[in-house]
This record gives structure tokens, C-alpha cells and sequence, in this order.
């Protein structure tokens, strides 16, 4: 179902799954930030971040459980996004989805867009989401159109505040070891 009112969008929340991600290193425990999927929105790649979040799924194609437990956060751009979700690799080159390596982009032009605390599906381009995503820590328009909004942070946005304090080198990449070290659905 599509509507373009958010408030109607937020009455349907109820029904929506929320999911939690355990962000820690070795030496802290950032703490939990909870996300609310868009079930109804965009409902096969909800699924597949669902799945992500427990681990129901088993092996994948590439003989790595489909789980984002343990898997690291690569990409950190402070005050705009953080990456992660490659549990293949570890270093932004993985991506596998539920449904395979990739799935195909579901609806763009939904209401939610990218705005603090969006969550969506990190891509190579079109019809390339599988298991890498993307939160952002602030407004993001220009990522608009481009990208599966698949969820939001309803909790936890002081969380990822820490997790954006993290050194990181000119990559983006976190210099020590920034990783989910649990994650699953709210029940």
C-alpha cells in the first residue's frame, strides 16, 4: 500500500518490525539502536534486512551465514552516514542478499526519505541491494532516489553520535574494529 501522508504512513507502524543493532569494538559497547523496517513500503527489501538481523536464513551463496552478526561497520563518514552489513568480507566488497547476490530496487519515491536516521540499502548502482546498508546521521537529499529506504532509527541515534567519534582514516575507514556484536527482531 502507498499513501504520501506521513501521518498516515506512521499509523501503519504498529504492524512494522522493529530490529536492533548491537554496535560495539573491542574495547566499548557504543550501545543498541533500534530500527522500525517499512514492511509495508518496501516490503522484500524489509524482509531481507529482517532476516539480516536474525540470522534465519542460514548459509547464503557464498558459504557465509546471512547474518549481520559480527560483521563490521567499514565506512564511516562523520556527521553524514555510516556503512556496513558486508559479512563476507568485511571491507565493503561483500554483498549478498536473502533472494541470492542481489535483489532488484523496490519503490524510490516513497514517502520516507533521507533524513537523519534513515535507514537504506547500501547499492553498486541499480537493482544491486543485498546485505550492505547505510544509516545516516543527517539530512541527506542528494541521496534521494537512489537508494532503498528500507527503515528508520526509532532509538539509538546517541549511539551512532559515538560510533561517528571513532578515528577513521582517509577512506573512511574506522581505525580500530567497529562491529555489530548483536542484532535480531523485536518480538
Amino acid at each position: 500500500m502507498k499513501t504520501s501522508k506521513p501521518a498516515e504512513l506512521m499509523k501503519e507502524a504498529k504492524q512494522r518490525p522493529m530490529v536492533f543493532l548491537k554496535l560495539s569494538s573491542d574495547d566499548v559497547e557504543f550501545g543498541t539502536v533500534e530500527i522500525e523496517l517499512f514492511s509495508d513500503l518496501v516490503p522484500r527489501a524489509a524482509e531481507n534486512f529482517r532476516c539480516l538481523c536474525t540470522g534465519e536464513k542460514g548459509k547464503g551463496v557464498f558459504d557465509k551465514e546471512l547474518h549481520y552478526k559480527g560483521s563490521r561497520i567499514h565506512r564511516i563518514i562523520r556527521g553524514f552516514l555510516l556503512q556496513g552489513g558486508d559479512f563476507i568480507y568485511g571491507n565493503g566488497m561483500g554483498n549478498e542478499s536473502i533472494y541470492g547476490e542481489t535483489f532488484e530496487d523496490e519503490d524510490l519515491s516513497h514517502s520516507f526519505t533521507h533524513e537523519r536516521g534513515a535507514v537504506s540499502m547500501a547499492n553498486a548502482g541499480p537493482d544491486t541491494n543485498g546485505s550492505q546498508f547505510f544509516i545516516t546521521s543527517a539530512n541527506a537529499p542528494s541521496l534521494d532516489g537512489s537508494y532503498v529506504v528500507v527503515g528508520r532509527v526509532v532509538d539509538g541515534m546517541d549511539v551512532l553520535k559515538r560510533v561517528h567519534q571513532v578515528d577513521c582514516n582517509q577512506e573512511d575507514e574506522p581505525l580500530v574494529s567497529v562491529f555489530i556484536s548483536d542484532c535480531g527482531e523485536y518480538s
